[in-house]
């Protein structure tokens, strides 16, 4: 089955069609005979119907032809789908049905007056393009609404061509968008899935003797034949990968129209603007693209910046964009450098964000740069049947869920990553978590994590099913359950870390798998669990070094020094202390966008010192020491400009930690990481004239995880009642209630 045999098919009822309007007596002025819909555009399956319409001029009556045209149709045996309108009555039902308006982008001439064909077709053309952005969102609706019905092509354990998302009709709309010039979409790209899915349907069609569009699990090795593929899994790879790449095309065509209908409407050229988002990348519209200063072949990093700051923004990581990068960047060095590692798991953190980017990576090529193991789960079915995607899909959806618990775990990075590989091993006879474990050790140390986080990568890998099958299967009150589970996860950082995991992996699955009663068992067991191993918990230790006073500073002067580490900088900062430095030297880099990705901070005497770790190479003590001026002197307001997040982030976490210290008040913060959370959380303290004298600041991924040792401005820890109110400012501060 192929495009030549759908032709043929077309022209046989073509033949059909004028030889029974002739016969009937059509003339050839002010009437005319069209194809709409599929029949419009010359694709008819094996069983498909002809959808007709019989056009005439506004004022001519058909008389008899209207009757007479369709008998020989009928006798013939064809199924036909068959109206008669005036032209005022074509426009008025494609104004009143949106399914019409698409049906009627699609005109062919079939018979009788080829001027009236024309003609029609420019005027439904013209409409459609005329009225699309007040018609576009209830397609979109529409769309929408069809994809919850159905499903996935991509996913569905029997498959419907025509009808899921990635179908055959969502390719349809495809084209139809294209003729609103509103956007535009691989026009190559897109016709060649398309034909390749209707090959699909025609031997799916011919397999059943009848019009259908679904593939049952009996077809597929017939369809594997057809195909001139070696088995029923390559066939259901290969129907399965079409659906997911119109799927991606139809996504991303989606999202440029929603942004094109945002903006008002532009007369004439316009030209794009450019936000700079990070080093060598910038948003155009709705879009992640290169800016002018970007060099692929010098950035291994590049590609891992640009798609964690599409996903972290919700916007379009751009194809052509995508594609560059796979071809032009060097490949990672093997450990990867320490951006690297971070930009991934801002990816992999990100939510929602995280799905249409990774689909552009996958649909670019640029995805195996990154993760070649990823080819051994690539559309990979699940055995189990509560599972609701493949298995690719499957872990995106689980880091999707994931992102949603690292305020609950000690290390997002290492659960983020957990997430990405926890079924890595599936594809193979052995175990998967058995085959995963030494896959995922071996890509977290690719990947450049520490021996510590290698080990407990790999260990959850290897027990992601640990806590679900024991919860469900063990009595809770034999002391054996919770030794099976304490014997192989040692720590209370393994188990949060797990038990987060779990949940993660069962919502990806689908809703009964974290049914309240599933969830219930596994959060009760874990509880257990952290009762027998310990329930304590350790504090970052805040190392702190004695350093030489510069004499400019013994005068009350400031010193910024700067040390070029091999991806970024080292920045340490010495000041005559006072309440609120802290917040300033933060501003000084929140202000210009510099990532900060550890920071140490500590009084030595009369002076604060602090150390900062920074992603940016080409910084100078000069350039800084002129930027925290322009804070002190007022030239430059930090408040005005680094606002809190909005609500859609993950609220802040905000804890005193009681007796973590004999002399000062410990206070832990848990936020999502952008420029200005150490800013925020220092003038907050600021304002209660409450003395940060030490810190430790960390970047765990998409998480900001950093703990201050407070003080009052005299001396000594804060009161209960003084340590409440510093928490309750910071945790406001940072949720934007206190704005």
């Amino acid at each position: 089955m192929s495009a030549a045999d759908r032709a043929r098919r077309t022209a046989g009822a073509d033949a059909l069609c004028t030889k029974a309007y002739e016969a009937a007596g059509g003339q050839d002025t002010g009437t005319a005979l069209v194809a709409v819909g599929g029949y419009g555009r010359g694709e008819l399956a094996p069983h498909s119907d002809l959808d007709v319409v019989l056009v005439t001029e506004d004022g001519v009556d058909p008389g008899e032809l209207a009757h007479q045209l369709w008998y020989p149709l009928w006798d013939s045996g064809t199924t036909i789908d068959h109206s008669v309108r005036s032209m005022p009555q074509m426009l008025a039902a494609a104004e009143a049905d949106l399914r019409v308006a698409l049906g009627l982008v699609d005109i062919r001439h079939l018979a009788g007056d080829p001027s009236l064909t024309l003609r029609l077709r420019t005027t439904m053309l013209a409409h459609w393009r005329r009225r699309s952005r007040e018609r576009l969102p209830a397609l979109h609706e529409m769309v929408r609404s069809r994809h919850e019905r159905v499903g996935e092509l991509a996913h569905l354990s029997v498959p419907d061509l025509k009808e899921a998302e990635g179908g055959l009709r969502d390719a349809t709309v495809l084209k139809a968008l294209v003729a609103t010039w509103l956007v535009d979409v691989p026009h190559v790209e897109l016709e060649r899935s398309r034909q390749q899915l209707l090959d699909v349907r025609d031997l799916v069609q011919d397999a059943a003797g009848r019009a259908t569009d679904r593939v049952n699990p009996e077809t597929w090795s017939e369809l594997a034949t057809g195909l001139d593929l070696p088995d029923a899994r390559s066939a259901q790879v290969h129907v399965r990968e079409l659906g997911r790449r119109i799927t991606h095309l139809s996504r991303l065509t989606w999202r440029r129209v929603d942004d094109v209908l945002a903006r008002p409407a532009q007369v004439g050229v316009r030209r794009p603007s450019l936000t700079p988002v990070a080093p060598g990348v910038a948003l155009a519209g709705r879009e992640i693209v290169l800016d002018a200063r970007a060099k692929p072949a010098q950035d291994p990093v590049l590609l891992l910046r640009a798609a964690a700051a599409a996903a972290e923004m919700d916007v379009v990581l751009a194809p052509p964009t995508a594609a560059r990068l796979a071809r032009e960047c060097p490949p990672l060095p093997d450990p990867w450098p320490a951006e690297a590692r971070q930009q991934l798991v801002r990816l992999l953190a990100s939510g929602r964000g995280l799905l249409p980017v990774w689909e552009t990576l996958e649909e670019t090529g640029a995805l195996t740069r990154l993760l070649p193991e990823w080819e051994r789960i690539r559309l990979l079915p699940h055995a189990s049947a509560i599972h609701r995607f493949t298995v690719d899909r499957h872990v995106v959806e689980t880091c999707i869920e994931a992102s949603a618990l690292i305020r609950h775990v000690g290390r997002p990075d290492v659960l983020m990553v957990a997430a990405l590989l926890h079924d890595i091993g599936k594809g193979s006879l052995t175990e998967h978590s058995v085959a995963g474990e030494p896959l995922a050790r071996t890509i977290a140390t690719r990947m450049g994590f520490a021996p510590d986080a290698v080990d407990l990568i790999a260990s959850l890998v290897r027990w992601h099913l640990l806590l679900s099958e024991t919860a469900t299967t063990r009595d809770p009150d034999d002391p054996a359950t919770v030794d099976r589970v304490a014997s192989r996860i040692r720590t209370t950082e393994a188990l949060a870390l797990l038990t987060s995991l779990t949940e993660a992996d069962a919502k990806a699955a689908s809703a009964p798998a974290w049914s309240s009663w599933r969830a219930g068992l596994v959060l009760d067991l874990s509880r257990r669990v952290r009762t027998a191993i310990d329930t304590g918990q350790s504090l970052p230790v805040v190392e702190t070094d004695e350093v030489d006073i510069p004499e400019a500073v013994r005068r009350g002067a400031v010193s910024v020094s700067v040390e070029a580490t091999p991806d970024g900088s080292r920045v340490t900062v010495i000041a005559p202390d006072r309440v609120g430095l802290l917040a300033d030297f933060a501003a000084m880099f929140a202000l210009q966008r510099i990532a900060v990705r550890a920071a140490r901070v500590w009084a030595q005497d009369v002076y604060g010192v602090s150390v900062w770790e920074v992603a940016q190479s080409d910084l100078t003590g000069a350039f800084l020491l002129e930027k925290y001026d322009a804070i002190v002197e007022g030239r430059v307001d930090p408040a005005a400009r680094l606002t809190p997040p909005d609500a859609t982030t993950l609220a802040p976490t905000v804890e005193v930690r009681a007796d973590a210290s004999a002399s000062a008040t410990v206070l832990e913060v848990r936020t999502a990481d952008r420029p200005g959370v150490v800013y925020l959380v220092c003038s907050a303290l600021a304002r209660l004239d409450v003395a940060v004298r030490s810190a430790h600041v960390d970047t765990l991924g998409p998480q900001a995880v950093d703990v201050f040792y407070l003080q009052e401005a005299g001396a000594g820890q804060l009161a209960e009642t003084r340590a409440a109110a510093a928490a309750h400012a910071v945790r406001a501060t940072l949720s934007g209630e206190s704005r």
